[in-house]
Formats: C-alpha cells, sequence, structure tokens
C-alpha cells in the first residue's frame, strides 16, 4: 500500500510535456527572419537536392528525369521528387542562402516521420542511450546464461533475443530497409526452436547459475529502477494517447470506435506544431482536445485498461505528461512480472520463479515497451495469468478473450488453449469461458444507440483498417516503392498467412497430449508466427511472445516426455499439473 502511494505521488509530478507533441517528428532548423525573395532559383534548388549523396543513390532505382517541384518559404526550399506509380519518393529542405541541403528525405522516411531515426522517439532518449540498453543486455546474458555450458544452444537463444537491438541500431539511424530485414532471422530461429521443444516435449539444457536469491534480489532491484525510468524518463507515445482517450469516452457513457478526437474542419484551440499543423480542436462533446483519430484500431480492453489510471488522474484532453497511462504500463509492467514468478512456482518451484520473473525485467525490449507507454504488455500479462490457471478450462478460454480483444494476435491461440492436458478435455468449458469474456468486455458496443451499428464501426475502425494499412515496417510491402533491387514477397506473405492460420486450427486436435512446456512452446511459435506475417510490424510487439518462449527456451517448464521419447502413444493422458 505504502509502494503504491508513492507510485501515485511521483506519477503526479511527472513534468507535462508540450501539448500536441507527436512521435517521429524532427526538429525545424529556427529561421532568423522571414525573406521574402529567394537568392537561389527553383531549378538550382532542385538540382542541389538531386546531387545530395542520400537523394541521388535512391534515385538510382528509378527512371531518370523524375518528376519534381519547389516552394519557397521563410529562407529554405522544400522539394518533393516523384516517379510514376511509386508517387513521392524523396522530399526535403534546402537553404536558400547556403545551398545547403538541411533536411533529405527518402523512400519511406517520405511519409513516414517514425522511419527517418529521430532519436528517443519511441521510450525517450534513456532506454535508447548505448550504456542503458548494454546494461539491460549484459545483465540479461549474465544472469541467464549457462557459464557451465557455454557453446549450449539455449544460450545461442538468450543471445538471439538480444539480436533484435541490431535491428533496432539501424532503425534508430533511419535504415528501415536493413533494420527490418535483420529481425527476421531471430524470429525464424526463435519459431523452429519453439515448434522443436513443443515435438521433443523436453526442455533445453541448460539453466541460470546464480543462486535463487541473487536472482530474486536482482530482479526487485531492477523492476525498481525500471518504474523510475518510465516516470522520469520515458514518454507516451499515439498508442499509449489513445488508451486514456478510449477510457475517457467508455467513462462518459461512448463507445470509444468512432469517438477519437479528430482534425477535420474542427474550429481550432490550440497552438500550431513544429510542422504549422494545429491538432488540437474542438471536437461534438464542446471540448478543446488534441487529436489521435487512428486511435481507435485496438480491441476493447485495450481502452478498459485504462480506466484504473484514468479514474484516478483523468485527462486534460491533451498529449500532455499522461499520469493515467505511465500509471496502466507500470501496472502491466509489474503484472507480468508478478504472473511470470508465479507461473515459475507453480510448474517448477523457486529457482524457476526467479529465473522467469528476473527474465522478464533484464531483457532491454520489455523496458522499450514500458518506456513507449504502450498497450503492449497488457496482452502478454493477461495471457500469463492465464497459463497460470492452466488446470481451468474456463479460465483458459477467458484468459484467450481478454488477451485477443487487446491485440488480436492473442485469438489465433484459442484452438491450442482449448485443450489441456489432452487435447479435447474440457474445451466446452473454455469456448464458454471465451464467450462469456467477450460479452463482457464488448458491453462497450451497448453504450451507443445502436450495437449493431457499434459492432459495424467496430469492425471498420479495427480489423477493417489493419488489414487494409500500408506499412514499411516489415518485408512484406515494400512494393509499394516500385523501387530497382526491392523485392515484391506480397504473394510469399500470403502463403504464410494461410500457412499459420492453418496451423492454428491443427492445434485443436494435435499434439493429443499437451505439457505445460509444449502448451508454452507452442503458444510461443504462434504468436512468433503471427509477427512473422505482419504488414505493420515493429519491435514494441516483442514482448507479445516473450514470456511463451522463455518458458519454452530461456527458463524452460518440465516436459512430460521421457530421454529418448517423442510423443510416444500413451495408454491414459497425462495428469494435470498442479
Amino acid at each position: 500500500m505504502r509502494f503504491a502511494l508513492v507510485l501515485v505521488l511521483a506519477l503526479a509530478f511527472v513534468p507535462a510535456a508540450p501539448a500536441g507533441t507527436t512521435t517521429g517528428t524532427i526538429p525545424t532548423p529556427q529561421i532568423p527572419a522571414a525573406q521574402t525573395s529567394p537568392r537561389t532559383a527553383m531549378r538550382q534548388a532542385i538540382q542541389l537536392f538531386l546531387a545530395y549523396d542520400k537523394v541521388a543513390d535512391w534515385l538510382k532505382r528509378y527512371p531518370p528525369n523524375p518528376v519534381t517541384d519547389a516552394t519557397f518559404a521563410d529562407g529554405v526550399w522544400t522539394v518533393h521528387v516523384s516517379s510514376g506509380k511509386a508517387g513521392e519518393i524523396a522530399t526535403g529542405k534546402v537553404d536558400d542562402a547556403s545551398g545547403a541541403v538541411t533536411e533529405a528525405w527518402t523512400g519511406p522516411q517520405v511519409a513516414w516521420k517514425m522511419a527517418r531515426g529521430y532519436k528517443g522517439a519511441f521510450g525517450g532518449a534513456k532506454i535508447n542511450s548505448t550504456w542503458v540498453w548494454l546494461s539491460f543486455c549484459a545483465l540479461f546474458l549474465a544472469g541467464l546464461i549457462d557459464w557451465r555450458r557455454p557453446l549450449s544452444v539455449r544460450n545461442a537463444d538468450l543471445l538471439v533475443l538480444l539480436s533484435f537491438s541490431v535491428s533496432l541500431w539501424f532503425f534508430n539511424r533511419g535504415d528501415v530497409f536493413t533494420a527490418m530485414s535483420l529481425a527476421y532471422p531471430p524470429l525464424v530461429w526463435l519459431l523452429v526452436r519453439c515448434v522443436w521443444i513443443a515435438r521433443s516435449d523436453r526442455p533445453a539444457r541448460g539453466a541460470p547459475v546464480w543462486p535463487v536469491w541473487v536472482l530474486a534480489a536482482a530482479t526487485v532491484f531492477v523492476a525498481g529502477f525500471r518504474v523510475g525510468l518510465n516516470v522520469r524518463a520515458s514518454n507516451v507515445i499515439d498508442v499509449g494517447y489513445s488508451g486514456v482517450i478510449g477510457a475517457d469516452r467508455i467513462a462518459h457513457g461512448q463507445s470509444p470506435y468512432g469517438h477519437f478526437p479528430v482534425e477535420d474542419d474542427r474550429p481550432k484551440c490550440g497552438p500550431a506544431d513544429s510542422d504549422g499543423e494545429v491538432r488540437d480542436r474542438i471536437q461534438t462533446n464542446g471540448r478543446c482536445e488534441n487529436a489521435n483519430p487512428l486511435g481507435d484500431t485496438y480491441g476493447p480492453v485495450s481502452y478498459l485498461a485504462y480506466l484504473p489510471g484514468y479514474a484516478i488522474f483523468g485527462w486534460s484532453g491533451q498529449w500532455d505528461s499522461l499520469p493515467a497511462v505511465h500509471l496502466t504500463s507500470i501496472l502491466f509492467d509489474l503484472l507480468a512480472v508478478v504472473g511470470l514468478a508465479l507461473v515459475g512456482r507453480r510448474f517448477g518451484g523457486p529457482r524457476l520463479a526467479a529465473a522467469l520473473a528476473f527474465s522478464w525485467v533484464a531483457w532491454p525490449f520489455t523496458q522499450y515497451a514500458s518506456s513507449s507507454n504502450t498497450n503492449d504488455a497488457i496482452a502478454p500479462a493477461l495471457l500469463i495469468w492465464g497459463f497460470l490457471a492452466l488446470t481451468s478450462p474456463l479460465a483458459r478460454g477467458a484468459a484467450v478473450a481478454v488477451s485477443g480483444w487487446t491485440k488480436f494476435a492473442s485469438l489465433l491461440l484459442l484452438p491450442l488453449w482449448l485443450g489441456y492436458p489432452e487435447a479435447r478435455r474440457g474445451r466446452s468449458l473454455a469456448i464458454l469461458g471465451f464467450v462469456l469474456a467477450t460479452a463482457l468486455v464488448f458491453f462497450v458496443l451497448f453504450l451507443e444507440p445502436s450495437p449493431w451499428q457499434a459492432a459495424r464501426v467496430f469492425y471498420n475502425r479495427t480489423v477493417g483498417y489493419q488489414v487494409g494499412r500500408d506499412s514499411p515496417f516489415s518485408l512484406w510491402d515494400w512494393r509499394q516503392y516500385h523501387a530497382k533491387g526491392i523485392p515484391d514477397l506480397h504473394l510469399v506473405q500470403r502463403a504464410l498467412e494461410v500457412l499459420l492460420v492453418g496451423g492454428a486450427l491443427a492445434l485443436a486436435w494435435v499434439p493429443r497430449r499437451r505439457s505445460p512446456l509444449r502448451m508454452a512452446a507452442l503458444t510461443g511459435a504462434v504468436l512468433v508466427g503471427f509477427e512473422l506475417v505482419l504488414t505493420h510490424w515493429f519491435y514494441l510487439y516483442l514482448p507479445w511472445f516473450f514470456p511463451f518462449v522463455a518458458l519454452a527456451l530461456v527458463a524452460p517448464l518440465p516436459g512430460d516426455a521421457k530421454e529418448g521419447e517423442v510423443d510416444a502413444p500413451a495408454p491414459a493422458p497425462a495428469p494435470a499439473v498442479g
């Protein structure tokens, strides 16, 4: 109780950020004085921009003589370059007085400011600083590596989990194509390893060598450090901002879908941002609110989860310090830690409990999500607590529902989680748990005059939008740039999607016998597979699968297979654990 009071007081004094702050923008150079007539001709400014190394290298991928245009304002030329079906392929600014190119954005960077490598756009400057990030990586390795078997596959798994850092390094420098390409080898490795462990039903060899008390003490210390990092050195991106807006709408008797603050032609009520855009507008409720028009694209639990924080701190209508969002991020981060500790204690004892809790707090990407204050810890935290109640069919079904109606990836787990410890045992009760939990969270649709119309809005704003969106943050949608040397993998993606859905459905029947290890490994495999085929993928999604990859590979649960046995037939199903 004392810790909760201290936390609330600390959050109350989080310094406010400027209203209207947006993610991924870059500071505009300050122009000392307005200049009415340019010194450099438009054609010359365009030529200077086209000759800039970064721009010239990118234009080699397109036919010669692209369409160009430029506008002049406040001593700066803004140049636009377009090419056929690709549309705008480069843009930037040329200083009129010096002729220097001050900004140059190509490919994905044209439409996506988050692709420009803006320092600290996600998570703030601290978690992205080299010493903090590498400290987390070193701690993760030091605490979990098996020094007695340095060349074990399990130790390689730890390195693979940290290898996403290389991809993130390139992303933070605006090299999207390299960054995304480097994210797939570790995803494939983890998928294969989870499937292998599930097939053999034997845990990976190796274990942490630190004593239990050392792992436990380190977990408590690092968890406290993470709370401080969130409170004092993090930012809230649009995903977290959407959570408190949705909570506000529900608290005022509205469905969150179709009621988020927009710009449109509504009256302005605030200052312009660095791009000259006024995001503060008078909404239909008569309130001045900062726009977030695409924030209603998640499941209802993504907004219900923010109600406790909203009840304590409220929402000013602005994209300010948002203490309600910080509180929610910290709460679900700690719920994940405690849940993993309890899962470990139930299925393997104190050592497994300490190792699992430590793995969450030490892995840098869970803190990356916390420092970005997104909703990405909510779904895995709910699944962890569902896994703790693995022997209860009702709880399993309900856990898949509340997690899936946060992030839709978890819905793919329903066939697998229907049956335990045998594929066809408890399925009816698991389905009942799923249906009851679904009905409970979708009460938000009945806040509208017409629930059926609200349901259509929900589908269009969530599934319809997510399926149809374009994104450069995966291998699958680069065809939109029509650039030489960049492959079109659209058909490969479709084939993999069919394979994923088919595999997830097959898990309703196979494997017949299911140990906790097998359930965890297959859960991890489904979630990793989902991220492999996503069109819009990001590092914040890594915590979705991490708890179950940890249960299968890092601090593995015990399996049921005997030495030398792989899913051999048995006269009776394996007994439930716990």
